[in-house]
């Protein structure tokens, strides 16, 4: 085990691993691509049933790198009815803390665990739809991509939410209310901003903004959608440090995720309402951090009902997936690399390495950052004034 865990932290090795995800998400980008025009005009219910197995193909390396590669796990805490009845088998309107880097990826772990990781959607940022590979997918999977401009992002999610929630299999979509991942300065801003408009004032979280909120529930109502509030924490005297990079170095992590189904008809009509009720959420998903970074114990202090605790096993498929594109990628890759040194070609053989090496390299770490914070996100300023 010395050895394997040594080699988890050598770059070549990091950069097998994309070297493979970038060179199979193109093959499925291009997979994608002519199905969106050449099926999707005609049948989008069979467009989507085949989308959902190259999503998953694409997504389940990553699933493959937080589980398998660095062994990381997760502890649900939900009402055992409410999973074994609902959870998979429902659209799910998922409302998550943005706490963390990794956050979504260990979200991912529990989508994968209840066979929805192909279909799970999310609301994104306009420019993300152009990154390469992990952005195409989500814009072929018919992710609600936002441009920060109200008056054109209403239109947008009334028309995709319509679309997404005739979805025949089960589909989730996550909303990061927040709008923007946590920090102690976009918190300091978002307390700020909440004295001035008179809101909750938290302490875990940013102010949620609304209107994405407040937009959506109205076309969801007499669907077959529930609302899943999910918590998730990270122990703050855990060693490893909730990071895309320790993961990819192989460092596990234990994520602890409080989830809780809400039917949608409880969210109240109009949008004033919809908007208290959403303040009144993340004021609980406050006291549930709060409890759990000073208990480790969500229920400690947080006043929120007791439930019980379990973990899912790890399904194989995303190691076995992993494993065939590696050698689809791979393997070829190697062989004409060996063909170009053995004919003597050095030079150009070199020079294709490095230039390899050189654009998976950055696009490892694009992807990587697409995760960590932007120095351009901010919270307040412009958006705020927009929102409540």
């Amino acid at each position: 085990m010395g050895v394997f865990n040594s080699m988890k932290q050598l770059l070549v090795v990091h950069l097998m691993f994309a070297i493979t995800f970038f060179t199979s998400g193109l093959i499925i980008n291009f997979f994608q691509c002519i199905l969106y025009l050449g099926l999707r005009p005609f049948s989008k219910y069979l467009y989507r049933k085949i989308n959902y197995y190259l999503c998953y193909s694409f997504y389940c390396q990553l699933v493959f790198m937080a589980e398998w590669w660095a062994g990381s796990d997760l502890i649900l805490y939900i009402d055992k009815k409410d999973f074994d009845k609902y959870c998979g088998n429902e659209h799910g309107y998922l409302l998550m803390n943005h706490s963390y880097e990794t956050d979504w990826l260990i979200g991912w772990l529990l989508c994968d665990r209840v066979r929805l990781l192909g279909n799970c959607k999310a609301y994104a940022k306009k420019s993300i739809q152009y990154i390469p590979t992990l952005g195409w997918a989500w814009k072929f999977a018919e992710s609600i991509f936002l441009e920060r401009s109200w008056e054109k992002d209403q239109k947008i999610i009334k028309s995709q939410i319509k679309e997404l929630v005739e979805y025949p299999d089960t589909m989730w979509l996550l909303l990061y209310p927040e709008g923007t991942r946590f920090t102690p300065k976009k918190l300091e801003a978002s307390q700020k901003f909440a004295v001035e408009k008179g809101l909750p004032v938290l302490k875990y979280h940013l102010t949620p903004r609304t209107k994405g909120f407040t937009a959506s529930i109205p076309h969801m109502k007499g669907k077959p959608v529930a609302i899943y509030d999910i918590q998730l924490a990270f122990k703050l005297s855990d060693p490893v440090k909730p990071t895309m990079r320790n993961l990819l170095l192989g460092k596990p992590l234990e994520g602890h995720m409080y989830v809780k189904r809400i039917p949608i008809e409880e969210v109240p009509e109009g949008d004033e309402a919809a908007a208290e009720w959403l303040q009144k959420l993340y004021q609980q998903k406050d006291r549930l951090t709060e409890s759990f970074y000073e208990t480790g114990d969500f229920f400690a202090t947080s006043g929120v009902p007791r439930t019980g605790s379990f973990r899912l096993k790890r399904r194989y498929y995303s190691l076995i997936n992993t494993i065939f594109w590696a050698i689809v990628v791979l393997v070829p890759m190697l062989y004409y690399l060996l063909r170009l040194f053995l004919s003597g070609s050095i030079f150009v053989g070199i020079t294709i390495t490095v230039g390899v090496i050189f654009v998976f390299y950055l696009l490892m770490y694009k992807t990587l950052g697409m995760s960590e914070i932007s120095k351009g996100s901010s919270y307040g300023a412009v958006d705020t004034k927009k929102d409540k």
